[in-house]
């Protein structure tokens, strides 16, 4: 049965990488998200140089995140201190109804592809901060790209909303809100997929538990498993950053000996279906090489969907 267990924010900040690293040699972590705009980005490039088995992507970043352009050139994508707007909400609507916001998000998502791309490292998936990349406009921008670059896999949130109340029943509300739009996102993104060589698993667990993947729910999840899947987290060898965010309690979860035995299969067996949907994606070299993974004509098959 496939089954990534996936890091995001990847190059946010050092403590960041520093989980990623315990928790890959730890023998549970099979890939990470890279956010290429971070304060850290390039100390995680080099990590992952160092971890060849550590399936990377790009963790696509256009909301409560500095950009990668400079902010005089993307002025209706930012704020007054330079950065995307922090609620993806306000950043969403922005994006949906101005077209000059449009064609610099366009611009913007395209430089953090070729900064990924420069860094030599396979495109294993793409995914987003705070799924932004599953806002239409935000989507049909990342999808092209990703085929373009040769990511096998893109990530489509879909949560279990019974069982995570099983374990978190606060917010109820609101997390029955945020299933019922997300499911619409989800079928229409799986919809612009037909035709396209890229995949999406059928569940990805942490969509609900963001920031709160604790060991008791990971374990719950490891025995529940019917198919294929991607569980995420956000671990930090390091104190919480924000509510929803890095965290030591992921990283705890992660380095569970019990989670550990749960798992089963050798660290070589669980990590080879991550690095295997990387292994035919060109290793991607700077853009002004010859040997750049671009190709040369733009992917087929992709139409979006109203």
């Amino acid at each position: 049965m496939e089954l990534l267990l996936t890091a995001d924010d990847f190059g946010r900040d050092p403590a960041v990488n520093a989980a990623v690293r315990q928790a890959h040699e730890a023998a549970t972590l099979t890939g990470a998200s890279l956010m290429v705009t971070g304060d850290a980005w390039q100390d995680a490039v080099a990590l992952a140089r160092s971890l060849p088995r550590l399936a990377v992507g790009l963790h696509v970043a256009v909301s409560d995140a500095r950009p990668l352009l400079p902010p005089a050139s993307i002025p209706h994508l930012v704020d007054a201190t330079g950065r995307f707007p922090a609620s993806p909400a306000k950043a969403g609507l922005r994006y949906f109804f101005n077209p000059r916001a449009r064609l610099e998000l366009r611009r913007e998502i395209e430089a953090q592809f070729d900064r990924f791309a420069a860094t030599g490292l396979p495109l294993a998936h793409v995914d987003g901060h705070q799924h932004m990349h599953m806002h239409p406009v935000v989507w049909d921008i990342v999808v092209p790209l990703a085929q373009r670059y040769g990511a096998p896999r893109i990530r489509i949130p879909h949560d279990e909303l019974a069982f995570a109340l099983r374990f978190d029943p606060h917010h109820l509300a609101a997390k029955i809100a945020t299933t019922c739009v997300f499911r619409l996102l989800e079928r229409r993104a799986r919809r612009c997929l037909r035709g396209t060589a890229l995949r999406a698993l059928p569940t990805t667990y942490g969509f609900l538990m963001s920031g709160r993947m604790h060991e008791r729910y990971l374990q719950a999840i490891l025995r529940h498993l019917h198919g294929p899947a991607e569980i995420y987290f956000h671990p930090r060898a390091a104190q919480r950053l924000d509510r929803l965010g890095p965290n030591p309690t992921d990283l705890a979860a992660l380095l569970s000996p019990q989670v550990r035995k749960l798992l089963g299969t050798s660290p070589q067996e669980r990590t080879a279906t991550a690095v295997n949907a990387a292994g035919d994606s060109p290793r991607c070299s700077s853009p002004n090489s010859s040997s750049s993974c671009v190709p040369s004509r733009e992917p087929t098959g992709y139409a979006p969907h109203a």
